[in-house]
């Protein structure tokens, strides 16, 4: 079975586009949250997830263009997005998108949630202290995480090491007896100076997971952004990958 993870698409539906079709054919899909916020197209990237994606978790910015996080826990340009974002949802993409949870066990095997398991919503999941701690707190095997915007993996072995990895793109893994966070890296904001969109691609079958990166036409999203008179600093910072 092979299975597209994506995560932190923020409303960037060309960086989506461009993923699923570098994805090719896949039997599932699994969102790990902050599907809106930021970008242009907030009611477009929600009907994708909703035709394509068979899990899917909610993120901070989800419920702040929900109303239903403090903004003022937001800098002032996330604030105006994620304003802009849920002014913009049909009624029918907000009932899609309202009652999603955080975190999700979906089997014995593996585990899904935004930002780690310790604090689901608000947790950057970046060092190797964080994840030991957070390793204690789910009980499958392999946890994928998003919200850091930073395609990477901790690997704990069986004498509690914890290992830090930032793979290259393309790079394939293979899952063994040990347990993993895995982050398949935003969609349409990355946040490691690799301005291309990330994914991954989860295969059931051969038991690995392989990490994708693909360029998308940043042009045309930072101008759907202008066209929607977003903050000029979440417009230039989509160049950079930061």
């Amino acid at each position: 079975m092979r299975i597209v993870i994506v995560s932190d698409i923020h409303s960037n539906l060309v960086a989506l586009e461009t993923v699923l079709a570098a994805a090719g054919s896949y039997d599932a899909l699994w969102c790990l949250g902050d599907t809106i916020g930021y970008g242009p197209r907030p009611n477009e990237c929600i009907a994708l997830m909703r035709q394509h994606a068979s899990i899917a978790i909610t993120g901070n910015h989800d419920l702040a263009c929900l109303d239903k996080l403090d903004l003022s826990d937001f800098n002032p340009d996330a604030r105006r997005a994620n304003i802009w974002n849920g002014q913009q949802l049909s009624a029918e993409n907000r009932a899609w998108i309202e009652p999603l949870p955080a975190l999700v066990r979906i089997d014995d095997r593996y585990t899904v949630v935004h930002g780690s398991p310790r604090e689901p919503v608000w947790e950057y999941l970046l060092m190797p202290d964080q994840a030991r701690i957070n390793f204690a707190l789910f009980d499958t095997q392999i946890c994928f995480v998003g919200h850091s915007h930073v395609q990477l993996g901790f690997e704990i072995d069986h004498s509690a090491r914890v290992r830090r990895f930032l793979p290259e793109s393309g790079q394939t893994l293979e899952l063994q007896t040990t347990r993993f966070f895995l982050n398949p890296g935003s969609v349409g904001q990355p946040r490691d100076q690799d301005a291309r969109a990330a994914y991954a691609m989860l295969d059931t079958d051969t038991n690995t997971v392989r990490f994708q990166r693909v360029a998308y036409d940043i042009g045309k999203t930072q101008q759907q952004m202008q066209e929607a008179q977003l903050p000029l600093a979440l417009i230039r910072r989509l160049e950079f990958g930061m």
